[in-house]
């Protein structure tokens, strides 16, 4: 009686154990099947130090050959131009605002949704090796080695996912560019698990600023002469009061570290002996000479001294890219991965005589986007569509079959590279940056961009930007209360509350205790 009783139970039990095994069976046989995913992302990298968009300043012959066996993105655009806010929007989909990571000041909330989670889901094996800069641990990973903070050019302490899930810290011994390709080729050759795919996020801390090259660029460009921007002597005027009050002129506010006059820290006496006889040379020349240098030669040459140095980290991030292509290649996994190649938003080098990013002007708004996929995506292709680091998460999504959640704010970008119409796709773009008071004074604002307007509003200062991007593509003078622009700049005030209305934005800004104001109306001339 009682075994008559148990056995029902015991049926339920049994099919439920028998449900399980071939459900976990078919996610591992389905995911067995579905691409690689590389995604290599730089800190601060723009299009005008990557010689498939810009070869005026130096070549980048790895990145070149994503371009040159993928796509290339002319028009990729950042939601919010600085660091740990663009992490924060690539791993949920969302914008600041709702992923709760406005500035740099902020902790990533892990336990949110991000694709990494979804992706172990169904099967992925994930990791992040190099810059995580999001102060809280990595949840959704397999594996990972970051490094604190911003990390250190030379010989960095890093943060080591522990056989229990936890940090243990560590130091490694090396150039951190050539450290973080190490990493990622060791996890790819020795430590995943071969029979599931993968996704592996290998950011670099180059070109951060203070721009420290490796040993072997250490005197490469000595005997060029980089050009000099069309607006390198920019006097701000035509703009608002925001463009002539921030803090990262080349002219006043590159500090001696930034310029490699003082002895740099952290380096061992053989990284060191290398880097004195490459700088005291050039740093005695110029001490030499700057009392009989005029304000624009000293301009010059600290233009070129920071220009050359961002170009070597950038040199060294090429090499390591190039490593990992080959190891990609000469394993065969190069047939079924999708390489994704990225930076966390734009950068000056020079443009308006400035360093560093944060502005919705162009330099520092769009970032480089180069996607190689085999059998998918057509080599030496070029897409002039609005994308964005919103569209991340989906498109990793969508690459492993996985469906997009609906709260996630951008879109897939695979039908673009499948080279599909696009004909519902995105016509314009809403950005947001909110870190003031912060680095740099650079003013909150947001605004809207559609490729041939701008509009942007410093919402503290309650004052407008408007730039006609066709015939004033270096963006120096305002036509906002124009009456010749008057239909534009209505229609992009309409374009601008559109957007913010669609992408949840809140009216009254989550760091300012003021409610902003409506929109003044146009002032006829």
């Amino acid at each position: 009686m009682v075994g008559y009783l148990l056995s029902p139970i015991y049926l339920m039990k049994s099919r439920l154990l028998s449900l399980l095994c071939f459900t976990s069976a078919t996610i591992s046989s389905l995911a067995a099947d579905r691409p690689n995913i590389v995604f290599i992302f730089t800190d601060d990298h723009c299009e005008q130090a990557l010689s498939a968009y810009d070869p005026s300043r130096m070549t980048t012959p790895n990145m070149d050959r994503l371009a040159k066996e993928g796509m290339l993105f002319n028009r990729c655009y950042v939601t919010n131009a600085i660091c740990g806010p663009s992490r924060a929007v690539i791993l949920t989909g969302k914008y600041s605002h709702l992923n709760g990571f406005m500035t740099n000041g902020n902790s990533f909330n892990g336990d949110q949704q991000t694709f990494p989670k979804l992706l172990q889901k169904v099967g992925y094996q994930t990791a992040v090796l190099g810059k995580w800069h999001l102060k809280t641990t990595p949840q959704g990973f397999d594996h990972f080695q970051i490094l604190p903070g911003q990390g250190a050019y030379y010989n960095p302490a890093m943060r080591v996912m522990g056989k229990d899930g936890k940090e243990v810290p560590t130091k490694v011994t090396g150039y951190t560019s050539d450290i973080i390709t190490d990493l990622t080729l060791d996890w790819l050759k020795e430590k995943r698990d071969d029979s599931k795919p993968f996704m592996v996020m290998c950011q670099h801390k180059a070109p951060h600023r203070n721009w420290q090259p490796g040993p072997d660029y250490l005197t490469w460009l000595d005997d060029k002469t980089i050009p000099e921007p069309d607006t390198l002597y920019d006097d701000y005027k035509g703009r608002t009061s925001a463009a002539s009050e921030q803090t990262m002129e080349i002219k006043r506010h590159l500090s001696a570290n930034d310029l490699k006059l003082n002895k740099p820290r952290g380096l061992n006496p053989e990284q060191l002996e290398k880097w004195n006889a490459a700088y005291g040379p050039k740093n005695e020349a110029f001490e030499k000479a700057k009392a009989t240098m005029s304000e624009k030669e000293i301009i010059q040459w600290k233009y070129q001294r920071y220009v050359k140095d961002y170009l070597r980290c950038v040199k060294s991030v090429d090499d390591g890219i190039g490593r990992i292509l080959d190891y990609l290649d000469e394993s065969g996994l190069a047939k079924n991965t999708i390489v994704i190649y990225s930076s966390d938003q734009g950068w000056y080098l020079g443009e308006h005589g400035w360093y560093d990013k944060r502005w919705m002007y162009e330099e520092s708004l769009r970032t480089p986007l180069l996607v190689r996929w085999p059998g998918t995506v057509k080599a030496g292709s070029r897409n002039e569509d609005i994308v964005s680091n919103l569209d991340f998460a989906e498109t990793f999504l969508d690459v492993a079959g996985v469906k997009v959640p609906s709260d996630m704010q951008g879109r897939s970008i695979v039908p673009l590279l499948k080279g599909e119409a696009a004909e519902d796709w995105r016509k314009s773009f809403y950005y947001h940056y909110y870190e003031f008071p912060g680095a740099h004074s650079v003013a909150r604002h947001y605004g809207v961009t559609n490729g041939h307007h701008k509009l942007i509003h410093f919402y503290q200062k309650e004052e407008w930007e408007l730039f006609d991007l066709k015939k004033d593509p270096n963006e120096m003078k305002s036509v906002h209360g124009d009456p010749n622009y008057a239909a534009v700049q209505k229609e992009m005030e309409t374009e601008l509350a559109r957007l913010r209305k669609e992408f949840k934005v809140p009216e009254v800004d989550p760091l300012r205790p003021k409610r902003q104001k409506k929109p003044k109306a146009v002032k006829k001339k």
